[in-house]
């Protein structure tokens, strides 16, 4: 039996209270310095910078990992990564249960599509930029595991746990020795690379007009847009919020079950399974959305349940967890090992998607290029979550597409990225082969990514 002072039943709750409170220090710090109220940097990774500088002072001081004490329960960190796995998912699932605006035009589905294949073309270029600058570092440098740089795809446009998990094989079947750590240092700098590019990019269409710092900002929120008279009440035998929880971490469950599910017929693919969690989330709020419309339209149920409101601020509070967590979550411990080469390979990564995602939007998503470009970079540098974040400097409400394009593009991402998982452990082994084929798919998907533009040239 667990005595209630034991570490083990507060470690948690005094982890997330510090998340939280980290928030409400950057806010106050917005309000009182101006240079951080008109900067546009998203209080959640304000705080989360907060907390990345106290640990990282605490570990130089101690030797110890801050999060790592009884205080919070002797695994803070992992508990911190947790936090980070599943508020993303929470987050999307919340976004899915809200009302929609109909079916998908076929302009619509041609954006998820180009969205798709956009998020696939920018993990080759990035493993193509990668995997030269680590062939060449390897002629310099002695031992060094020459396509190291493969990695950079991983941690910049799927995150940790994929840059992790390639990071470990190449370390345990291929000799590369910190193979983890690399992965995972690569994830920490696209995290930084995303939240520093896209503060630099907010701020310049601040200067140039085109939007409002979050002090500028005014919102005026009539009744419609929180409640419908078709809904339930927002006080009754249940509060409204408990029963928007209860839809989302139902349709979590029902997620869990299916990838229980699918790792149990393709037990080789567990981590990639899970590392999917939210799509599958978002499959399962879209059936709970299905069943109550048909629900609805069949008058079995004479009310609604989903209110986009409420919605809206689950998913947004989900979403600011979960990047104060990641942030906080980054030891810059691990930079030690090969920082040269590192901070090379996280420059060229930002810079080369920074330029490619904006040539991609501007030429291909021309009525929301802005918002397209944010959201895509946040993305494909850190986390689905960071480019919500920054989307919503930019678009608040969501009101654009984006956010849909960045959940939805998951489907042809996955049909057309699946080769690159192939690739990743064909390259220790025949580095060269790998190298022309990356490049050559590379070609072939732009090819279809800007396929409008090429015939329609070709036709004049």
């Amino acid at each position: 039996m667990a005595n209630f002072w034991d570490s083990n039943v507060w470690g948690t709750l005094n982890l997330v209270a510090v998340l939280l409170l980290s928030m409400l220090l950057a806010t106050v710090l917005k309000n009182m310095i101006k240079f951080l109220r008109v900067s546009l940097i998203p209080t959640s990774v304000l705080g989360g910078g907060i907390l990345l500088v106290i640990s990282s002072v605490y570990e130089i001081i101690t030797k110890k990992g801050f999060f790592d004490g009884a205080f919070f329960n002797n695994n803070g960190f992992s508990t911190l990564e947790t936090i980070t796995y599943h508020a993303l998912a929470l987050g999307f699932i919340a976004s899915a249960l809200k009302t929609g605006k109909g079916k998908l035009s076929k302009k619509r589905t041609i954006e998820i599509f180009n969205t798709g294949v956009t998020t696939v073309s920018t993990y080759l270029l990035q493993a193509i930029i990668g995997m030269g600058i680590t062939m060449i570092a390897a002629l310099i440098l002695t031992d060094f595991f020459n396509v190291a740089g493969i990695l950079l795809p991983f941690g910049y446009g799927q995150g940790t746990g994929q840059a992790m998990n390639y990071g470990n094989i190449y370390e345990t079947e291929h000799g590369f020795d910190g193979g983890k750590g690399f992965g995972l240092t690569i994830a920490a700098l696209g995290f930084l690379s995303a939240s520093i590019g896209g503060v630099v990019h907010l701020n310049i269409l601040r200067k140039k007009g085109k939007i409002l710092s979050a002090g500028e900002k005014a919102e005026n929120l009539q009744s419609e847009q929180i409640q419908s008279e078709k809904e339930i009440p927002m006080q009754g035998s249940m509060d409204k919020i408990t029963v928007q929880m209860g839809m989302i971490l139902g349709a979590y469950f029902i997620a869990n079950l299916l990838m229980a599910g699918l790792s149990m017929l393709l037990p080789g693919m567990k981590a990639t399974i899970y590392g999917f969690n939210f799509l599958l989330g978002v499959l399962a709020a879209t059936l709970i959305k299905t069943v109550l419309n048909f629900l609805n339209k069949k008058s079995i149920i004479k009310r609604e349940y989903g209110n986009n409101f409420l919605l809206t601020r689950c998913s947004n509070f989900f979403f600011d967890i979960m990047v104060v967590a990641g942030i906080a979550a980054i030891r810059l411990s691990v930079l030690e090992k090969y920082w040269g080469v590192m901070l090379i390979l996280g420059l060229a990564g930002a810079l080369s998607t920074y330029f490619y995602l904006r040539k991609v939007s501007l030429s291909l998503f021309p009525e929301y290029a802005e918002e397209e470009f944010l959201g895509m970079y946040g993305m494909l540098t850190g986390t689905a979550s960071t480019g919500i974040i920054l989307l919503r400097e930019i678009d608040e409400n969501f009101e654009t597409p984006v956010a849909d394009n960045m959940v939805y593009q998951n489907f042809p991402a996955i049909a057309f990225g699946f080769p690159m998982m192939l690739l990743a452990t064909l390259a220790p082994v025949k580095p060269v082969l790998t190298f022309i084929i990356l490049v050559l798919f590379f070609l072939a998907m732009n090819i279809i990514l800007f396929r409008s533009l090429i015939f329609k040239r070709k036709k004049k």
